[in-house]
């Protein structure tokens, strides 16, 4: 089985010369991700670091497994990952069904929804993007612990609190 820095170092080649919206290397964004995950456990951040690997590089599932990934870690991978056919309202429904790739979710969300991220993007598109991952938080957040998510958005986006007390 790989340790996290191994799947750090793994994400960081899968996503070499990758960029997010606003152009910052895409890593720091999975980067992020596994930061917010860091309180539940090692499973969760080498989650965080690979959530993206099978929707936007050449890996698989397989060839994670082969690279000594544990098998919970490929299995929520594979939880957050978009499917062909599928709508994004019926992906975030998927999700929910798996309480650890909920948890990987709410981090993602957290860091798409950061104000820094945000404010760099033409308005149509930030406002597009900002009432869907609304809609997003409102499936997420009551599949999940409300100390679990406030321990997340805390570490990755603190900006969201607000909505979180009121959400509950």
């Amino acid at each position: 089985m790989i340790s996290v820095r191994e799947a750090e170092v793994l994400a960081g080649d899968a996503h070499a010369g990758q960029t997010d919206r606003i152009g910052v290397s895409y890593i720091e964004h999975v980067r992020a991700v596994a930061a917010g995950l860091s309180p539940f456990g090692d499973e969760l951040v080498m989650a965080g670091l690979l959530h993206d690997l099978l929707e936007d590089t050449d890996w698989t599932a397989q060839r994670l497994r082969d690279a000594g990934v544990p098998d919970r870690v490929v299995e929520i991978v594979e939880a957050v990952t978009n499917q062909a056919g599928m709508s994004y309202e019926e992906k975030i429904r998927r999700i929910t069904a798996d309480p650890e790739a909920t948890l990987v979710k709410i981090a993602d969300n957290a860091h798409n929804s950061h104000p820094d991220r945000a404010s760099q993007l033409p308005a149509d598109k930030r406002e597009r993007l900002a009432a869907k991952y609304h809609s997003a938080r409102a499936e997420l957040w009551p599949a999940a612990k409300r100390a679990d998510v406030e321990t997340i958005i805390r570490i990755v986006n603190p900006s969201l609190l607000g909505e979180l007390d009121a959400h509950y």
